[in-house]
């Protein structure tokens, strides 16, 4: 696989979960990351800040001499947003991937969803996920394997994935049909791939929003997320306009054990939300990763 040392990474939200999991992954194996999330100071229900990020992610990386960079940012606002990446830039000299991981959720349903919750989920996910890929681009394009990551969904059109939460099911498709959008329009000059999780993830989101500790016994711990991620992030510009499922790819990459990945050893898993009914079982895929957009 190709070598991750010295690239500049630039991830949304991570100052926790799967954003901090992926950046750790990267810097463990080389990579310098710039982390942009608004958590400055310690949230009574949410663990972690920018700050104990970089510091997880400095150490994760420490044999390779791989920097972290915390940044104040909220990525609605495309000044600071701008700023942001820019100051990644002068500090490692390049950025060869963003990751569009930050996003916010509320499963409520059209008339239960007020327009300030509605444009909160829009601007975080889909808008922001355009703002700040956009100011990274330049940047990409100078890259050797510069590659787009957002963590959305595969595009199922099944009515169940809308029912009940229209507004968040609109904003999380936005961001991969942005995704979608930029694999052809930077065909062979920048990969961009969405990847969605098999199951739920063990993270603030599912303990304090979803479904407490008793789900978060049934699901996966954010590693499987990660350890799929740097896996997409080390493969060349022509891997690239895929919908990609964490344990598919990490089949395709010689895992075996995906039990390791378990909260719960042994526990019935919980399957995600927008996973396709058709998903293959990892040891049955034959090399799948996932699946290309659908011709509607």
């Amino acid at each position: 696989m190709a070598d991750m040392t010295g690239r500049g990474v630039v991830i949304s939200g991570g100052s926790r979960g799967i954003g901090l999991a992926i950046g750790k992954a990267c810097a463990a194996a080389g990579a310098h990351v710039a982390i942009l999330a608004k958590t400055v100071e310690p949230h009574p229900k949410l663990p972690g800040t920018i700050h104990t990020a970089a510091a997880e992610i400095e150490a994760a990386g420490r044999a390779h001499g791989a920097k972290a960079l915390p940044i104040l940012c909220d990525i609605r606002d495309e000044t600071a947003t701008a700023e942001a990446v820019a100051q990644a830039a002068d500090v490692f000299g390049r950025i060869d991937a963003v990751v569009n991981n930050a996003s916010a959720i509320s499963l409520t349903p059209t008339l239960g969803t007020d327009v300030k919750r509605f444009d909160l989920m829009t601007g975080v996910n889909s808008r922001g996920t355009f703002v700040l890929t956009q100011a990274c681009l330049p940047h990409l394009l100078k890259s050797d394997r510069g590659h787009i990551l957002t963590l959305s969904p595969p595009l199922d059109l099944d009515p169940k994935w809308f029912a009940g939460h229209a507004a968040y099911s609109l904003a999380k498709y936005g961001m991969s049909l942005l995704t979608h959008a930029w694999a052809a329009e930077f065909a062979g000059k920048v990969a961009a791939n969405c990847l969605w999780p098999r199951t739920a993830i063990d993270t603030a989101a599912v303990r304090n929003v979803l479904g407490g500790d008793a789900m978060a016994a049934r699901c996966r711990t954010d590693a499987v997320m990660a350890d799929a991620a740097l896996a997409i992030l080390r493969r060349s510009v022509d891997f690239s306009g895929w919908f990609v499922l964490d344990d598919l790819m990490l089949a395709a990459e010689g895992v075996t054990d995906f039990e390791a990945y378990a909260v719960t050893p042994g526990a019935e898993l919980f399957i995600d939300f927008f996973v396709p009914a058709d998903a293959p079982q990892p040891e049955a895929a034959g090399g799948v990763v996932g699946w290309r957009a659908p011709s509607l």
